[in-house]
């Protein structure tokens, strides 16, 4: 383990912004973890980790230190009945992880295919995609805390997760590496085929009968037709949620938009009971007039006005700026308040 000076971190954020750390670290294991944290040469306070670099915009340089969590391994820690308990290092890649998981038929993921990232930023996010998130199959994790130094689980209600939310985004934010993810996973597959455009997809690979191998494929096809390759074109994803309003909002809304695109909510936006709904971010952005459209070298994607996109050599402030923009276009017309997904820095 080598603590470097001044590096580039063009390589090592999906969207290709071209900050600088003052201080960068790779570890591949708890010892080289606390290692670095114990280096008393570098006399600072601030901290960063870094996994797969995809759901993060750097706006500046990082005057600090950044960890690179490396580590790796995949292994089945215990199995009942109907699950099997699969246990992931942190550095793992989140889709490899997938693949295997596919590969040795452990149901519950397959939905979640091609999402890019380790495995470590998955119950940060709470990820999801095409009806599942990481908390329907989420069983617990370990983090190292980076004061205390000592190695913390975390149940599913420990994260409280919510939309593409959970504790490490919010009052635990940079307090902990986490350093392996354990999912509850199905020996007999329950499919989740009835969002998005999977049957559909599922229809045009002549699948009649369904598995979580061609679920999979058929998200993968999807993602790819919607979706810019980061390794073609920076960018992190989708760049901003799908906001959740009240039934009153939603319903005078839908009067004055009524091809506006909606779906109900599974939770509360206040933490309160009652009907709520999730407007498609990326429809409200397309009405505003963004897709497609470019600011110099940042720009909203032609095919997905949900994700921002740096062409060549963008600023991660000029792409800041460019959300700023969208954000406030979609308040002005629609009055819905719309948030960042990725974590800005």
């Amino acid at each position: 383990m080598t603590i470097r000076e001044n590096i580039s971190l063009k390589k090592f954020n999906t969207f290709g912004i071209d900050a600088s750390a003052r201080y960068y670290a790779e570890v591949s294991s708890l010892e080289e973890i606390k290692e670095t944290l114990s280096d008393s040469k570098l006399g600072m306070p601030r901290k960063m980790i870094l996994g797969g670099g995809s759901n993060l915009l750097f706006t500046k340089d990082f005057d600090g230190l950044i960890i690179k969590n490396n580590l790796k391994g995949i292994e089945v820690v215990n199995e009942d009945d109907e699950h099997f308990y699969v246990r992931s290092a942190a550095g793992e890649v989140w889709h490899e992880f997938v693949m295997h998981c596919i590969e040795n038929n452990y149901a519950g993921i397959e939905n979640l295919s091609l999402i890019p990232g380790n495995v470590g930023a998955s119950p940060m996010q709470n990820i999801g995609a095409y009806g599942v998130e990481i908390k329907d199959s989420f069983h617990e994790l370990q983090a190292f805390h980076i004061n205390d130094k000592a190695l913390h689980v975390f149940t599913n209600n420990d994260c409280k997760f919510g939309y593409r939310e959970s504790v490490f985004k919010r009052d635990l934010k940079d307090q902990f590496i986490i350093t392996s993810v354990t999912f509850k996973l199905r020996k007999t597959p329950v499919l989740n085929t009835s969002y998005g455009a999977i049957e559909k997809e599922l229809d045009a690979m002549g699948v009649t009968s369904p598995t979580i191998h061609s679920v999979s494929k058929a998200v993968c096809n999807i993602r790819s037709s919607k979706l810019p390759d980061p390794k073609v074109i920076g960018n992190a994803g989708s760049f901003f949620k799908n906001p959740v309003i009240s039934a009153k909002k939603h319903n005078e809304l839908k009067a004055k938009f009524p091809e506006m695109v909606s779906y109900t909510a599974a939770f509360s936006p206040d933490g309160k009971s009652g009907e709520e709904y999730k407007l498609a971010a990326g429809w409200l952005i397309e009405q505003c007039g963004w897709k497609g459209k470019t600011l110099g070298d940042a720009g909203v994607h032609k095919l997905q006005a949900l994700v921002l996109v740096n062409y060549g050599n963008a600023k991660g402030s000029e792409i800041y700026d460019l959300s700023t923009k969208i954000l406030e276009s979609v308040k002005k017309k629609f009055g819905v308040d719309l948030e960042r997904e990725v974590n800005i820095v």
